[in-house]
């Protein structure tokens, strides 16, 4: 199976903000992509990737948080409860880090690399990447949820970003 190295897409990419298209099924260019996702979170010492965030519409997205890499392909959050606020960065926006609330626990239904349908319950920071994770396949990024000051404040890297991308 031959990885290929991914390009993480910057803040002001387009990409990023398209809701992504469900995987009809599992096959060899899915499990390249997953392979190649993992590589490349790992490469940026990530604890999830998004397809969207090199470019790629699909809805799919894979994480590790300690306890090996896996992938969820068209995720659902089905229940959640509880709420905790903390700080989150991503790969796709360096240099900005916005205070989130999410929920602690969720219950999430996808399908795995084995075209298998999972559901698993989550806490803590698995839940968080998996919310994380999921609104970038709903176009939306960690910055959609910092107030005015913040914004103010990290304006200028913001902005760097939106440059880099046009370059």
């Amino acid at each position: 199976m031959k990885i290929t190295k991914l390009k993480i897409r910057l803040y002001g990419d387009p990409c990023l903000r398209i809701k992504s298209d469900p995987i009809a099924s599992v096959g060899p260019s899915e499990r390249v992509l997953i392979h190649s996702l993992i590589e490349t979170m790992h490469e940026n010492k990530g604890v999830g990737l998004a397809a969207p965030q090199v470019g790629i519409g699909k809805r799919l997205f894979v994480i590790d948080v300690g306890d090996g890499p896996f992938a969820l392909i068209n995720p659902k959050i089905i229940k959640q409860s509880g709420k905790t606020v903390m700080e989150e960065g991503c790969l796709s926006i360096p240099g900005v880090a916005v205070p989130i609330e999410r929920a602690t626990k969720i219950k999430v239904e996808y399908i795995d690399e084995k075209n298998k349908k999972v559901k698993k319950n989550c806490t803590d920071l698995l839940a968080r990447v998996i919310q994380h994770e999921h609104d970038h396949l709903n176009g939306r990024l960690i910055v959609d949820y910092a107030d005015k000051e913040l914004l103010k404040e990290v304006k200028d890297v913001l902005n760097d970003l939106m440059k880099r991308v046009k370059e």
